[in-house]
């Protein structure tokens, strides 16, 4: 064969591969070189660790979405975040999560990179969230509901006369109203008056005071946004003509200016830094690698635990309640509490509460175990930190709270729900044989006799005397020039934002979990340059655990109710707090918030 023929066959033959290897070339160099970090936040912002459990309703926590903006703002490749905001729940008091945001939104902001956040409606909440980005956009059909903030306190006396039920409580201090709901028809003046004064801050410096900073070219001040607010709700023109927004646009076309304005060759990254369950559940491998626990892996750095305080706090374990939530079990929180002290490779403990207390048994024995602690252990406040939720936080070696922190309440409630009105309706009748003067405290058959009643009065003033002296104790190792006298008129069951909390003394510092963490770190003698491995507890169950543990057929039967009650955030409170008081119905002495708030 000729040479000429024969080069010719070669170069025939290898025609498609230099064509693919071209055309992979050309892809490669088409390929995205900047990427948009995509954030999709809805439902709850709980606080705690990720939950194995695939029952368990609540979705991903507040701290891994605060990760996840913390990781994209330090990844070169990302130029911008994208917020999707869709039915977040923020309502109750959210403001300790709002401002854990509003600081980690500002952090990215400072890389140099945008943030962008699109909404097809957006409440109070979901917009306050917004305000932190550079562009927020709504789509013309969309609706801004911004209104205000509005707090309702349901009363049940007439219902429970009504029913024969009676709620006979007693309470240490004026301000101390957690039983008002079931012992009045209205507010006290007192509880009322603190209402206000606990309203007024978070409108005037939560909400007001961020907006007016978080949109700095309308050079808006604080008294113009309240008047803006008062002319709500806003169709979504009506947003954009009054510069409480910057486009109209649908989400698609949103993303594609997103794109352009980043760089022809940026990409949309959708659930940016969100973990892909790799468990495949139609298989028997995936089935049986469901039901074991992760797998731990061993680390030489050191380590700071976090160990989350959410929910009411009870004797016993704790876990997530059928109503949704979770409460704090002070077995629970005694085991996770001692176990981090003794691991060597702990050097600090964050306390992190989001708590509106519950037990005073309960919360002096979390207390105590964190008195005997070796190690530093810090509060970090959520939410609410009120009554026994500030109760466990005093014993730690400082307190940090956010700004929007519900906190205080330094009070005790008890009493019990007398149930000898319904049994008459029902023609039940009771005979009672007693040796003892007081035996009938604990019945529910009747109310307090003058003795019983006296005697349960002592004891409500030995917890309340024991709260101020410990309250005083820990505020004093910590710095704070505190008097009993000062306490004192801190103290009755007031309740204070964390604001209001720093400048009495009841609080160290203002900050996010992260400042308490760099505060724990401090106290251990970790430098600043040294990588930290964070843990948290109380500890994450398997789903085989939390099948064991829980009752399973119950919850099955009552998955339709709880369903429902997730879709209505009022009635879900009210039955929380019911759920509440079911669980520590064996408790007659309590450290608990004044009152459930709707918040709208």
């Amino acid at each position: 064969m000729p040479r000429w023929l024969w080069m010719s066959c070669v170069m025939l033959l290898l025609t498609p591969w230099a064509m693919a290897a071209d055309k992979d070339d050309e892809s490669k160099s088409e390929k995205p070189t900047a990427q948009i970090a995509h954030m999709k936040l809805s439902g709850s912002m709980d606080e705690g660790p990720s939950s194995d459990d695939p029952l368990a309703a609540s979705g991903e926590p507040l701290r891994a979405k605060l990760e996840r903006i913390a990781k994209a703002a330090k990844d070169p490749k990302v130029k911008a975040l994208y917020l999707e905001l869709d039915g977040i729940a923020t309502g109750l008091f959210s403001f300790g999560k709002l401002d854990e945001l509003h600081v980690a939104l500002a952090d990215f902001r400072k890389s140099g990179k945008k943030v962008y956040a699109f909404m097809e409606a957006g409440s109070l909440g979901e917009y306050l969230i917004a305000s932190s980005a550079d562009v927020i956009a709504l789509p013309e059909s969309g609706a801004l509901e911004i209104l205000g903030l509005r707090a309702e306190i349901s009363f049940y006396k007439d219902l429970f006369d009504k029913l024969g039920v009676k709620a006979d409580f007693l309470h240490m201090g004026d301000y101390k109203g957690a039983a008002e709901p079931y012992t009045r028809t209205s507010m006290s003046k007192e509880n009322r008056a603190q209402y206000e004064m606990v309203i007024d801050d978070f409108y005037q410096n939560s909400v007001l005071a961020v907006i007016a900073k978080n949109r700095p070219a309308k050079k808006w001040t604080a008294k113009q946004v309240g008047e803006l607010i008062d002319q709500g709700p806003f169709t979504a023109p009506e947003a954009l003509k009054n510069g409480l927004i910057d486009q109209l646009a649908y989400a698609d076309t949103f993303e594609a200016s997103i794109i352009k304005a980043t760089g022809e060759k940026a990409e949309i990254v959708r659930n940016y830094g969100k973990p892909k369950s790799d468990i495949d559940t139609s298989s028997l491998s995936g089935l049986l690698k469901l039901l074991s626990p992760p797998k731990k892996t061993k680390s030489k750095k050191p380590k700071l635990a976090v160990i989350y305080a959410v929910g009411a706090i009870e004797s016993g374990k704790g876990g997530e309640s059928l109503m949704g939530g979770s409460s704090i079990g002070s077995t629970t929180m005694v085991e996770a509490i001692r176990e981090a002290d003794a691991d060597e490779s702990v050097k600090a403990i964050v306390l992190r509460v989001d708590s509106p207390g519950g037990s005073a048994l309960a919360s002096d024995i979390i207390w105590h175990a964190i008195q005997q602690c070796k190690k530093p252990v810090i509060a970090s406040m959520g939410d609410v930190a009120a009554s026994g939720g500030y109760y466990i936080s005093m014993g730690c070696k400082k307190i940090f709270a956010e700004p929007g922190t519900l906190t205080g309440s330094i009070g005790v409630v008890g009493g019990k729900f007398v149930l000898g009105g319904v049994y008459n309706k029902f023609g039940i009748q009771t005979e009672v044989i007693t040796r003892g003067k007081n035996t009938g405290m604990l019945s529910s058959e009747a109310e307090f006799s003058e003795s019983e009643r006296k005697a349960f009065q002592r004891s409500m003033e030995q917890i309340y005397e024991q709260f101020l002296d410990k309250a005083l104790a820990g505020r004093t190792k910590a710095g704070a020039k505190l008097t009993k006298e000062k306490l004192i008129s801190l103290a009755g069951g007031r309740i204070w934002t964390g604001r209001q909390a720093k400048e009495a003394g009841l609080v160290d510092e203002l900050g996010t979990l992260n400042d308490a963490i760099a505060e724990a770190r401090k106290q251990a003698g970790i430098g600043a340059d040294v990588e930290l491995e964070i843990i948290t507890s109380p500890k994450k169950v398997s789903f085989l655990e939390s099948l064991l543990e829980r009752d399973t057929a119950l919850q099955i039967t009552m998955q339709p109710l709880v369903g429902l009650v997730r879709q209505m955030p009022e009635l879900r409170s009210q039955l929380q707090q019911a759920e509440s008081l079911f669980r520590m119905r064996n408790e007659r002495l309590w450290l608990v918030a004044p009152a459930h708030l709707n918040l709208r």
